[in-house]
């Protein structure tokens, strides 16, 4: 006696569903992510100093403030007030010093603004 095989059929609402929630994944994880690179090189003998007759610019951050060299400014308007305090060609070196509370994020949103600016020197000063 010939046994009878049952043939089931394919069920795709499972599969459909998998590729769906993967898809809603994908998208809402490229949502919420910005992706920015900081370039962060140590400092070395070597590199163009800026002259002694410049004096340093200040840049204190705190979680909610800027100010520099004692004026408060805003993020968005800090590449205006730098361009105009820059002299010319010459280096300009800056001195951020960050507050307490000051988070990863903010520096980087901080050294994007300053990374469009030419002609900086930037030193972070850090916690020994």
């Amino acid at each position: 006696m010939a046994r009878t095989r049952r043939v089931r059929r394919l069920s795709m609402t499972s599969l459909i569903d998998v590729i769906f929630l993967l898809l809603l994944f994908f998208m809402l994880t490229s949502t919420f992510s910005k992706f920015a690179e900081v370039e962060l090189t140590a400092g070395e003998t070597g590199q163009a100093a800026a002259p002694a007759s410049v004096p340093p610019l200040f840049l204190q951050v705190g979680e909610e403030m800027l100010a520099l060299n004692g004026e408060s400014v805003g993020i968005d308007l800090l590449e205006v007030s730098l361009r105009d305090t820059i002299p010319g060609t010459q280096i300009q070196p800056l001195i951020v010093s960050l507050q307490s509370g000051v988070t990863a994020q903010r520096l980087t949103d901080l050294l994007v603004v300053l990374r469009a600016v030419q002609g900086l020197q930037v030193t972070v000063l850090g916690d020994a």
